[in-house]
């Protein structure tokens, strides 16, 4: 089984599983908290369908709606006024004296000259994240396919068959990831997803058996083609840890906007609730339910959608971060634990 098989293309796995990531990374946020919170309303509203104590009657025995909602009011305002304060500690990291800012753009002008001094046919890398990953995959495509000639040139059928079947790997996964980095734009969740979809660890693995099992048996020249393609690989981890924390931040600062968007209306939404609902709001019933269940389910939901909101875009951000928690050669996930060539 190929190294892209198995799982360079986490999108196209079959079953549970592809659907539980999917619905992590692929879905949209809002979509995902709209779904959450559709499902929470169907449920709140199928429980009066039970034979459970009306609500009407313990509204009007136990004064219901303000001992539910006067809670949310507490909870909305000292859970995003957290949230923010967390997240804006976070942000505040790229807060820094002249002379960290100074270190910071030396250290990223330095980063984007030695892959430019491996990428022989780009003298100045591209500003923008996707455009950047794109041509770093095509410069490793490029040198794979030059190792894969110079093996060729010289070498057996043993040593060729492995380093076809590595190529071919390599190969077919940099066209799926620049494929899909063409129309991606940084901001979306495109870029981060390309990138986690190119497996870099166990590329720079596979080189280093090669060469491992094959080294007395090789050229001088493929010998230093490896060593190329080693070399080119491992930009690829910190190029997409860089652009992993900058996506992080810039999530984060969506969450702060989106809490502090939704708490708002949500707290006047409670508010009404506590001050006119009671026993005789809305009598009768609509699809055989009672129209003070529809109202308390939806203000329920309402109370409920910052945590919510909360909880998708921390998903994804969690999902990615244990993603990627190994640089280089290691190999976290079991699913990556495919054969070794050959």
């Amino acid at each position: 089984m190929s190294d892209s098989d198995s799982s360079s293309v986490l999108g196209q796995r079959a079953g549970v599983g592809g659907l539980r990531l999917w619905v992590l990374l692929r879905m949209g946020r809002w979509l995902f908290a709209a779904v959450a919170l559709a499902v929470v309303f169907v449920v709140m509203v199928a429980c009066s369908k039970l034979g459970l104590t009306p609500l009407r009657l313990i509204i009007g025995q136990h004064n219901g709606t303000f001992w539910i909602f006067s809670a949310f009011i507490g909870a909305i305002i000292t859970g995003t006024s957290i949230v923010v304060t967390i997240n804006q500690l976070v942000l505040s990291q790229e807060l820094g004296a002249v002379g960290d800012q100074r270190d910071r753009m030396q250290d990223a002008m330095e980063f984007r000259g030695d892959i430019e001094a491996v990428l022989d046919e780009e003298d100045v890398t591209p500003p923008e994240p996707a455009a950047f990953l794109y041509e770093l995959v095509d410069g490793i495509e490029r040198e794979a396919n030059e190792f894969e000639s110079t093996v060729a040139s010289d070498h057996g059928d043993e040593i060729q068959g492995k380093v076809s079947d590595y190529v071919d790997d390599i190969t077919e996964n940099a066209a799926v990831v620049k494929d899909d980095l063409k129309d991606a734009q940084f901001g979306t969740f495109d870029v981060i997803w390309n990138a986690l979809n190119f497996n870099y660890s166990r590329k720079i693995h596979d080189a280093r058996e090669i060469r491992a099992d094959h080294g007395d048996d090789l050229s001088d020249e493929a010998d230093s083609e490896i060593d190329e393609m080693i070399e080119i690989l491992k930009f690829f981890g910190p190029a997409r840890e860089h652009f992993k924390t900058l996506y992080f931040q810039w999530e984060l600062i969506n969450l702060s906007r989106a809490l502090l968007y939704i708490s708002v209306p949500a707290l006047v939404v409670m508010g009404l609730l506590m001050m006119y609902v009671d026993a005789g709001t809305l009598p009768g019933t609509t699809l055989t339910v009672d129209n003070l269940v529809w109202l308390t389910s939806a203000g329920f939901v309402i109370g409920i959608s910052p945590f919510v909101v909360f909880i998708v875009y921390i998903l994804r951000i969690a999902t990615v971060a244990k993603r990627t928690l190994a640089m280089g050669p290691f190999i976290l996930r079991e699913s990556e634990r495919d054969e070794d060539l050959g």
